[in-house]
């Protein structure tokens, strides 16, 4: 397996675009870009417009080898009302950058989802397995990996869970301040799933960009738990005293369907890259780090 150093020089000369650039994610594309010393760009919704081919092909130019899109619509609850313009953006936007990626030969990686597959299975989802989304949200994202699928463009599709950072809104900021504040807390414990931090992301991302890969994987962090076991190692990780019980999703009604078991199989990225680190050293590395509001 290469080491960070080796395979961070597999992007030198590449120029990395990274859209979405704001995000959870992308900032954390920008953090071990700058790390590395890798020349690269950036641009958020006030730069580049995905949904645009015009302005998808001012901003991206053939300087860039590698374009990074970490731009989506991913508010899960929301786009059960608003699913056309989740569309546009997770669909649309993603067909305008494969398009032109292909036309100046560049390399597209792109962040899909768990929400792809229904959640009915009791083993692991393979990245070859068919899509079978249950909500507004996983059919946007189903149709943008379709769309990248038969663009023609060379492409690094990876798909993603419970993706959290030390900043931006996710699940393990909103937790541990929720946990420090109240007494007691209800969480989810029949979802179940693999968290995933940002930072491990874009370094796993980085080696598989430099072993090759193309198509689709999955990278998520190592082990699985529910929702409730997630916020218990928060809660325990932060030295807070709420008292955390398991309830039920039908107790805990929200606009969207969630996939009961949404467990992304890691084993063709752990025979490429090596194994994922456990979930749990990265949530405590992440909550060290922790950025107020």
């Amino acid at each position: 397996m290469n080491s960070p150093s080796q395979f961070s020089q597999s992007l030198v000369g590449t120029k990395p675009y990274i859209v979405g650039s704001a995000g959870m994610l992308g900032r954390a594309w920008r953090q071990w870009l700058d790390a590395h010393n890798i020349e690269y760009a950036c641009g958020d919704l006030g730069d580049i417009d995905i949904t645009d081919p015009a302005s998808v092909e001012s901003v991206i130019d053939e300087s860039h080898r590698v374009v990074v899109n970490c731009a989506a619509y991913t508010n899960v609850d929301a786009a059960e009302e608003d699913e056309d313009r989740a569309l546009v953006i997770n669909s649309g936007g993603v067909e305008n950058l494969a398009r032109h990626c292909r036309q100046i030969n560049a390399k597209l990686v792109h962040y899909s989802t768990d929400y792809v597959f229904n959640g009915c299975s009791d083993t692991p989802y393979r990245p070859d397995e068919p899509r079978d989304p249950l909500g507004a949200y996983g059919r946007t994202k189903a149709a943008g990996e379709a769309a990248l699928e038969n663009s023609g463009a060379d492409y690094l599709l990876i798909r993603i869970s419970w993706l959290y950072a030390p900043w931006g809104k996710n699940f393990v900021r909103t937790m541990a301040k929720l946990t420090s504040e109240k007494p007691a807390l209800r969480v989810v414990h029949d979802q179940v799933g693999r968290p995933t931090s940002a930072e491990s992301l874009v370094e796993a991302t980085a080696n598989l960009l430099a072993h090759g890969a193309a198509g689709p994987w999955h990278v998520t962090d190592g082990g699985q738990c529910s929702w409730y076991e997630f916020t218990q190692a928060i809660a325990e990780l932060c030295g807070a005293s709420c008292d955390i019980t398991p309830c039920t999703t039908e107790e805990f009604p929200r606009p969207a369907p969630r996939p009961a078991y949404s467990v992304l199989d890691l084993e063709k990225t752990e025979q490429m890259i090596g194994p994922r680190p456990d979930w749990r050293v990265n949530l405590a590395d992440v909550l060290n780090r922790l950025e107020s509001e």
